[in-house]
């Protein structure tokens, strides 16, 4: 998603990345960031994003932090990603109807 300012789609840098273990309870791929960047992006808690870095996109289940600085997310298990790297995240378009045929069309 643009704006013609690029304000929905800044890019934002990797403060923190967090690896978790089989077997732990909190498990599986997060972007946690500040409210401020979510709400430009029109993203809420709980929601799914798309997380592109620079090798690969993932989707993560979005976790909005008071306390987390503007400008800066924490990743979990996004693979490919590193800290201090610049990533994207946008809101999945699930009302364009894609490139997909179908039988029907």
């Amino acid at each position: 998603m643009k704006d013609e300012g690029g304000v929905l789609n800044r890019p934002l840098r990797v403060a923190y990345l967090i690896a978790t273990r089989t077997g732990e309870e909190e498990r599986g791929p997060m972007v946690t960031m500040n409210p401020r960047d979510a709400r430009s992006r029109l993203l809420t808690e709980g929601e799914l994003a798309w997380v592109h870095g620079p090798r690969r996109h993932e989707l993560a289940t979005v976790h909005i932090d008071p306390g987390a600085r503007e400008g800066d997310v924490v990743l979990r298990d996004i693979l490919g990603a590193s800290p201090s790297e610049i990533v994207r995240v946008i809101k999945p378009d699930l009302d364009s109807r894609g490139r997909r045929r179908t039988a029907l069309g």
